[in-house]
């Protein structure tokens, strides 16, 4: 099968691209930062249009992944950084859609990305795919990014793919961690009663795979492991696997006066689990943290 990956040289783009290469499919990169290298790296700038090369690709493609976007947590949310969150998304979305309106014969699939953030804060009610969108900045943005997505309906066949904290010890937001909680400053966030939807790198890939394949999967996905914990155990059991102290707390007010309103995704939690690919059969490897943590970190 030959996919086109937007996104792939992201953490979790190139975790994709390698999985999909590993068990025999094609993958071409699109990216926005042009480079020599290899040609199954494409240069794009999205701008909600369709054209040069890179549409020429999804033109040839069986399948779209699109996990493009700039990182949530790399910038304080000023005005003008909320700006770039959202249009870096929905003109990457909708160029793809638009790339795919010009084919001839479109792609079997679009598998688009989103996040739990759709959800917004929910306390420690269990959230399936039918909970409704949340109003904060991180739904608002969800919400807008998948409609874009939607409008590939009429097209393909269309999965988002909501996903949690993705766990690898050599990128995303646990690799952040692990120096800290090496030097023993492993810290609870706010009152650590917050729920955080974690999936481990290698079942988010297969989960992923197994959308662009399962011809009956469609609609959003839930990528988190079967079993959410608290921030205050996943800082225990991480400092555990790791064999150091995690006693450190960070209040909430100080979190909020550091990071303003970026704060609000770390001290509310989801308590996010993924019904809909478990109703349809697909299995997780790793449905707990404890022995998840310990592959992670074993493997790095």
């Amino acid at each position: 099968m030959r996919v086109v990956l937007a996104g792939g040289s992201g953490f979790l783009g190139g975790a994709l691209s390698a999985h999909l290469r590993s068990v025999g499919h094609q993958v071409q990169s699109l990216t926005r930062k042009p480079r020599p290298g290899p040609p199954d790296f494409i240069a794009w700038s999205p701008d909600g249009s369709a054209s040069g090369d890179w549409a020429a690709a999804v033109n040839r493609a069986d399948a779209v992944v699109n996990l493009a976007g700039e990182g949530i947590a790399d910038a304080r949310w000023t005005a003008e950084r909320k700006a770039t969150l959202l249009r870096s998304r929905v003109l990457a979305t909708r160029s793809l859609v638009a790339a795919m309106a010009t084919c001839r014969n479109p792609p079997g699939v679009f598998v688009s990305g989103s996040a739990v953030g759709y959800y917004g804060a929910h306390g420690d009610e269990p959230i399936a795919e039918n909970t409704p969108a949340g109003s904060d900045f991180l739904a608002r943005l969800c919400v807008d990014w998948e409609h874009e997505a939607a409008l590939a309906q009429p097209i393909t066949r269309l999965a988002l793919v909501r996903t949690g904290l993705a766990l690898a010890a050599d990128g995303g937001a646990l690799a952040k961690m692990l120096l800290p909680f090496k030097l023993g400053l492993g810290t609870t966030l706010g009152s650590g009663n917050q729920f955080m939807p974690w999936i481990h790198t290698r079942d988010w890939t297969s989960l992923v795979t197994w959308l662009i394949t399962n011809e009956r999967a469609q609609g959003a996905f839930n990528a988190t492991a079967p079993e959410p914990v608290t921030n205050a155990d996943f800082t225990h059991t991480l400092g555990h696997a790791l064999h150091r102290p995690a006693i450190l707390h960070a209040p909430g007010f100080i979190m909020k006066a550091v990071m303003g309103e970026m704060s609000g995704m770390l001290l509310t939690g989801q308590r996010v689990v993924p019904a809909r690919a478990e109703q349809m059969g697909f299995r997780f490897q790793f449905r707990e943290l404890k022995p998840a943590l310990e592959d992670v970190l074993q493997t790095s």
